[in-house]
């Protein structure tokens, strides 16, 4: 019983004791605030992202996962950086159409002319 209500009693104590030094009872007052972990390195923003950007990116921890500005921040670009690559693969495959239609018809001209 004496040991129970040793443990009880350290408990306590050690409770008070963590409970001053957060609210600011102790020597150095309340615990300093500390500036919220943000992105190290965030996506470049003078050249277009490469496979190696996106694999480094890491995103630090919150209180709960992930903060969701640098989330959506990430995405938000690579969304962007996509559909360009994409508008420009549109482009390109269109105006190779056309290349290869106008080489069509001039060989189909040239070969009417042959005969």
């Amino acid at each position: 019983m004496v040991m129970f209500l040793f443990l009880v009693v350290a408990l306590a104590v050690v409770v008070a004791a963590v409970t001053l030094a957060v609210l600011g009872g102790g020597e150095n007052g309340p615990l300093p605030e500390v500036a919220p972990e943000r992105l190290q390195d965030p996506l470049p923003l003078d050249r277009p992202v490469s496979r190696g950007d996106v694999e480094g990116l890491r995103f630090p921890l919150a209180a709960r996962g992930y903060r969701m500005a640098d989330v959506d921040d990430a995405l938000s670009r690579l969304g962007a950086e996509l559909a360009e690559r994409d508008a420009r693969i549109a482009d390109l495959e269109s105006a190779l159409a056309g290349a290869q239609a106008a080489r069509h018809s001039m060989d189909k001209h040239a070969e009417g002319n042959q005969q």
